[in-house]
């Protein structure tokens, strides 16, 4: 995927669903206690913290100043959009980056984790404030994968949450993929559109599966 490009669409995609006159005091239902302004500065500063990453190489980024009023929102957000976008084309997709996930541990890694990330909480942002638009299947799938591959071995390894008592088989209904799995031990099957499968993961999505339900309970992602 040219990571570059779908993040370009995705940060203006944001920044557009923000922009005045939207209600920056709007409460984000998808994430207990934010706000629509709340929602804005985390994207800005995961971004600010993300192109440190790669300038830098190391995690110990601090953001910036974050934005002064709901009219200020959108053009602060895309500013730093902007800013790591340049980030990440003057890098290169193999240029060195620190990240937190298993290797490689170069610029391209970002440049995914973003698009996920910016996907996600456009989709918390137009909930909010509207409809949300769909997910495109084929990036919604690649989300799930970074879930299975990198976040959920992350939360074991930190000891954030146990290994799931049992297997999670996410099948989606709208590609012809194999399915990915989570955890070990008897399968439980979910069935559901890639999107849904990616909202499910990320606590945003729910099922009438009494144990699908019981091990998505578990902190998968943070």
């Amino acid at each position: 995927m040219d990571w570059i490009e779908l993040l370009e669409d995705a940060t203006g995609r944001f920044a557009a669903t923000v922009a005045a006159p939207a209600d920056a005091s709007a409460p984000v239902a998808s994430c207990p206690g934010w706000s629509v302004a709340d929602l804005v500065a985390h994207l800005g500063e995961v971004h600010q913290w993300s192109a440190h990453a790669v300038l830098a190489g190391t995690p110990d980024g601090v953001a910036g100043p974050g934005p002064t009023g709901p009219d200020d929102l959108a053009q602060w957000y895309a500013g730093h959009a902007a800013h790591l976008l340049d980030v990440l084309r003057d890098a290169g997709p193999d240029g060195p980056a620190w990240t937190f996930g298993p290797g490689p541990h170069v610029a391209s890694w970002w440049g995914r984790r973003q698009v996920h990330e910016t996907t996600v909480h456009t989709w918390d942002a137009e909930s909010a404030l509207g409809t949300p638009s769909p997910i495109d299947p084929v990036l919604a799938w690649d989300g799930v994968d970074e879930v299975a591959t990198m976040f959920y071995p992350r939360q074991v390894r930190l000891g954030r949450t146990t290994a799931l008592p049992g297997r999670l088989r996410l099948i989606p209904t709208d590609l012809d993929v194999d399915p990915i799995e989570l955890g070990a031990g008897e399968a439980v099957e979910v069935t559901g559109t890639a999107e849904e499968l990616l909202l499910l993961l990320w606590q945003r999505h729910r099922v009438d599966d009494d144990r699908a339900t019981a091990l998505l309970a578990h902190p998968i992602t943070p």
